[in-house]
């Protein structure tokens, strides 16, 4: 849930561990990450939970649009990762994949990217349509400038911050647009729910400082030596918000906060044991942890199913 200059040795907020040589091929466990497969289903995931909060039930069309453009975002991003990168300095199975399966990607990328625009442009309503384009800008936007344009201004906004509240405001578009919304009951549990993806890009970025060096990209922990204590902090926080908010939450509001709650007490689980299974590894069940609405969804598929 990644840009920047190489910043000097004296700026790390924690010492770096030297890396070991990538592996020639992904473990299993990485399949989800190297295939950029884990957003859409968290974005999507939560796009149901949302969903459900508002009281609408969402078609296959926008849940497909959903699912289709996170991947075509990170899909983007890797991609123009991996072609920026000399092979010697790739450090990581998702990046070595986009870089050395470039033009297969490219391919699959654009095709999709046309089925995406097809669908939307036939499946969605004016609003919707409107605020899905106001919404790809603003993905552009990022991209150009994390990976192109501002890739060594140092006072760029956070990428962490940046893919948050987009993740936030992509799965919950068209839960926003849909008829008979009740946006009211939306702020808190969105809120909650773009603190937990904070929350996983901050470990994130802890956990891969000495990838980022290699890579030459910066990140909010490399930037402020604070951030690096604020990472393993702010879980629990996000966590304490959201039990506080379940308290007095109601339905399905109340399930999102617990969804958000346990997503969180898990990041911290797997913060624990980061040192000892490693950080690729932690970074798989990060992403993971973040699927928290699989629990409900279950749930909810089992009692339409009697």
């Amino acid at each position: 849930m990644a840009a920047g200059p190489t910043l000097d040795m004296t700026e790390k907020p924690i010492p770096s561990p030297s890396l070991a040589p990538i592996a020639e091929r992904p473990h299993w466990w990485q399949w989800i990450t190297v295939l950029s497969l884990d957003a859409p289903l968290v974005a999507v995931l939560w796009q149901w939970q949302l969903a459900r909060v508002a009281g609408v039930q969402l078609r296959a069309a926008p849940i497909f649009i959903l699912g289709s453009s996170v991947w075509l975002a990170y899909a983007a991003d890797r991609w123009l990762e991996g072609w920026r990168l000399e092979p010697d300095r790739v450090r990581t199975q998702r990046h070595r994949f986009y870089q050395r399966r470039r033009w297969p990607v490219a391919v699959i990328w654009f095709v999709l990217i046309a089925g995406d625009v097809a669908t939307a442009a036939s499946a969605l309503d004016r609003r919707a349509l409107a605020a899905g384009c106001a919404l790809l800008l603003l993905v552009a936007a990022y991209l150009l400038s994390h990976q192109l344009l501002h890739r060594h201004l140092p006072l760029r906004p956070p990428k962490e911050a940046c893919v948050a509240l987009l993740m936030g405001m992509g799965a919950a578009l068209f839960v926003f647009s849909a008829p008979g919304a009740v946006i009211s009951r939306l702020p808190g549990p969105l809120a909650l729910f773009i603190l937990l993806c904070l929350a996983n890009c901050l470990l994130i970025s802890a956990w891969e400082i000495p990838v980022d060096e290699v890579h030459g990209q910066t990140s909010l922990v490399r930037q402020f030596p604070a951030a690096g204590a604020l990472s393993r902090v702010f879980p629990w926080a996000v966590a304490a918000a959201c039990l506080l908010f379940s308290a007095w939450a109601e339905g399905p509001a109340r399930s999102a906060a617990l969804s958000a709650a346990a997503g969180c007490l898990l990041l911290v689980l797997v913060d624990r044991i980061e040192r000892r299974v490693g950080w690729a590894l932690a970074r798989v069940l990060s992403d993971v942890a973040l699927m928290t609405p699989l629990i409900p969804l279950c749930r909810h598929l089992a009692s339409v199913g009697r």
